[in-house]
């Protein structure tokens, strides 16, 4: 049987954080707890400490949400420090080498300075369609992966060389938004799957052009559905920025209205009849009002099988910004 708990008082849903630079995706968690008063807050994407942007987080019955959240594809705005190599391959870590940037290159990101058009060099778009080609990216050393149970970041401090195995990725875009040459930097936008790195982005494409790098600067601007326009800061009155359960699930998944016998059977957790046109695959189920009574699929057989069930709600929250 399907698990609802009973919301504790307060709002339910999901809040969009506009994260700053310095704080961890664990401290942004805890000051939003502090805020929310609640201890059911977490995220749906981790945010290195340098890097600042969308940082989404669940609250109460919307940490519920966050398994759907995490699979949606994620946008970046990074700056490429060429010629300077750092151990983490960002601003935050002591650099390891330095490497002559060749004066086509330079020539390239002074032309990008001036906003000046025209047709990117050859060397520059094949680095790019290179990295828009990648199935496959090795992570940095310094991060969360596990290497023999060990958090990979935790032995590279200690001094290990860590060597970790490429991972399956997926880029939908790559482009070059600006440049400059004191120093040599190229600043790009790209869109990819869960599991991608952009520190890995950098130093790959620093290697593609005849040189090392490392990020100087990161911003997520969206992370699925979410984006910048929606998101907060947390202050006391962040409670207000919370979207409620059913209009983030509805982001963020298809969506099918049930019965009021379907609605009793899916907070039951038995077998669902669902309307010809609900989704296949995961999908937001709604009441007749509008409310998020469960994550369900269509299993094989035809009936609706619940994923998750919500409480149903006792607080209504803000939707989100225009």
């Amino acid at each position: 049987m399907a698990k609802t708990e009973t919301p504790s008082g307060g709002p339910s849903g999901v809040l969009v954080v506009d994260k700053a630079r310095g704080p961890t995706s664990h401290d942004v968690v805890g000051r939003a707890r502090a805020l929310l008063r609640t201890r059911e807050v977490g995220h749906a994407g981790t945010l290195d400490p340098m890097a600042t942007g969308v940082l989404v987080l669940g609250v109460r019955e919307g940490t519920k949400l966050l398994p759907y959240l995490t699979a949606h594809d994620k946008t970046y705005e990074a700056r490429v420090v060429l010629g300077e190599s750092t151990e983490t391959l960002d601003a935050e870590g002591a650099v390891r080498t330095h490497e002559a940037v060749a004066p086509w290159l330079v020539d390239a990101l002074a032309r990008l300075a001036r906003v000046e058009g025209g047709a990117l060099p050859p060397g520059l778009v094949d680095a790019l369609d290179a990295e828009r080609g990648r199935r496959e990216q090795i992570p940095p050393a310094f991060s969360a992966i596990r290497k023999d149970g060990v958090r990979a970041h935790a032995l590279a401090r200690a001094g290990v060389e860590v060597a970790l195995d490429p991972r399956p990725v997926r880029v939908h875009a790559l482009e070059v938004t600006a440049g400059s040459v004191d120093p040599p930097t190229l600043s790009v936008r790209v869109t990819a799957d869960k599991g991608y790195y952009v520190r890995s982005l950098g130093r790959d494409l620093a290697l593609a052009l005849g040189t090392v790098g490392h990020l100087s600067e990161l911003r997520r601007v969206r992370s699925g559905p979410f984006g910048l326009g929606g998101a907060v800061a947390l202050d006391p009155d962040a409670a207000r920025g919370v979207i409620d359960l059913a209009t983030a699930a509805a982001l963020a998944l298809p969506t099918a209205r049930l019965d009021g016998a379907a609605v009793l059977q899916a907070r039951r957790g038995q077998r669902v009849a669902l309307p010809e046109d609900a989704a296949q695959g995961p999908c937001a189920w709604l009441d007749d009002a509008g409310a998020l009574v469960a994550i369900g699929e269509r299993a094989p057989e035809g009936h609706g099988r619940v994923l998750r069930g919500f409480a149903p709600p006792a607080i209504s929250s803000a939707p989100p910004p225009p």
